[in-house]
């Protein structure tokens, strides 16, 4: 799975990222980076909460690295 965020910046100046392939997961920032970094926590969250009560998600080997 591979998870695609959209940002953009707020007439307030305040950015929003969302990952629109799941549902609600959107987060406000000071920073372009600080929403992207929450909407990332989120997004894990909501995937995990999915795999907690058993219910489908979609492939993950593509979303996570791990180096040696």
């Amino acid at each position: 799975m591979h998870v695609t965020i959209e940002v953009e910046q707020e007439e307030d100046g305040r950015w929003i990222a969302e990952a629109p392939d799941l549902p609600g997961v959107l987060a406000y920032g000071q920073t372009r980076e600080e929403a992207i970094a929450r909407v990332k926590v989120l997004a894990l969250r909501v995937l995990a909460d999915r795999l907690e009560h058993g219910e489908p998600v979609p492939e993950m080997s593509d979303v996570f690295s791990v180096m040696a």
